[in-house]
């Protein structure tokens, strides 16, 4: 017998990813190579000493016990490291750990917003954020990302109405999917917009220590009233290469964060502990190889740009992330690029539309391949285009 899922379901559908995961499958059974540049797993594996403190924690019983809360070590770990990496000062009252940002994300709607709450988020943005609206059934207000202003906010193009029902907004740099940086100066004048109109300010770090080209990382917890109007989802994920033990934080202003520890007390347990003594490892440990790493992102994303402009296709350099987002060839749409880079070569990337309207007319590839791998895919996609 079939059942009827909640109406709720009916706002999702399985999308672009579930289409291209069963293109890629029948390339692969038909013996094609595949190469696969759509999904941000990273390629590193992580630090040694975080493994080490993830298989220590194995071994005592004790671990394997539910962790309720954060511990007090992970805590003020997060407060020292926030101090010393980004001169940004926390209470341990204002953190509360998730499995992930993406977890945390599409609770924190449930926790904050009630119906007819506006949100406002990037087009193109990461679909969790628009999931996070609709789950909480809240109104969503998408401002453009556009190339003529550095896919930056253009809040002059928000109408007032909307900023007076807002109830949050959401912002995230270096940005996935548009891999640009945005300066301090950005999130000063929201920090002044949301006192302004009573909202607040949700900030998705993750890309702080993938940067490239000399840019500042940093922390917008760290800028003067921030802590006043806005939380800062900070994960572990990308910078040590732990994606697989969902660590995130939310870290800010300590009613948002307290109503998310009162949802989440309702249907949750903590972190477990080893990846709860893995965060502290991460974080107490030596940054050389989060450096080093950022470094060889770089050296494969000017393999990959400077290639597809050797080959002539004008592509701009991204300011950081692993990903570049790069305008079609002249005669294609998003998707029409992606699927024919599939067929003809194997290529697989994400069509900028999986991430909202204004992602048309732009592909993300993932930099997840070797710097000589991806001189190797950029000569290829050249010669495709080159034979058009």
């Amino acid at each position: 017998m079939n059942y009827k899922p909640a109406e709720r379901l009916s706002k999702f559908k399985t999308g672009i990813f579930a289409a291209m995961d069963e293109k890629k499958d029948a390339l692969i059974a038909s013996g094609r190579e595949v190469i696969n540049l759509s999904i941000g797993t990273p390629d590193f594996k992580p630090p040694q000493h975080i493994m080490d403190a993830v298989a220590d924690a194995m071994r005592d019983p004790l671990n394997y016990r539910y962790s309720l809360t954060d511990t007090p070590e992970v805590l003020d770990t997060l407060v020292s490291y926030y101090k010393k990496r980004y001169g940004a000062l926390i209470n341990t009252n204002e953190i509360t750990g998730v499995h992930g940002t993406q977890e945390g994300m599409g609770h924190l709607g449930l926790a904050v917003l009630d119906p007819g709450d506006v949100v406002l988020l990037p087009d193109p943005g990461y679909p969790i954020y628009e999931a996070c609206a609709k789950l909480a059934d809240a109104d969503v207000y998408f401002y453009r990302l556009v190339k003529e202003n550095r896919f930056l906010p253009n809040v002059e193009e928000i109408p007032e109405s909307i900023l007076r029902r807002t109830k949050f907004i959401v912002l995230s740099y270096p940005s996935n999917p548009v891999g640009m940086a945005a300066p301090k100066e950005m999130y000063l004048e929201m920090i002044e917009l949301a006192n302004k109109y009573g909202f607040f300010i949700i900030n998705d770090n993750a890309y702080s220590d993938i940067i490239f080209d000399g840019k500042e990382g940093f922390s917008f917890l760290a800028l003067p009233g921030a802590k006043e109007v806005g939380v800062e989802f900070f994960s572990l994920s990308k910078s040590f290469n732990m994606t697989g033990l969902r660590a995130s934080y939310l870290i800010g202003n300590k009613s948002i964060v307290d109503a998310l520890k009162l949802l989440r007390s309702q249907y949750d347990f903590g972190i477990p502990y080893p990846i709860q003594k893995a965060v502290v490892a991460a974080l107490n440990g030596p940054m050389d190889e989060v450096h080093a790493q950022c470094a060889e992102y770089q050296k494969r994303r000017d393999a990959l740009c400077d290639g597809l402009r050797k080959a002539g296709w004008n592509v701009p350099n991204s300011d950081g992330t692993m990903f570049v987002w790069l305008p079609v060839p002249e005669g294609y749409t998003s998707v029409s690029f992606i699927e024919t880079l599939m067929d003809q070569t194997g290529i697989i990337g994400t069509p900028g539309t999986a991430f909202g309207p204004h992602g048309e007319g732009y592909v993300r590839f993932a930099l997840v391949r070797p710097a000589d791998e991806m001189a190797r895919i950029a000569q290829m996609i050249g010669d495709m285009l080159a034979d058009r």
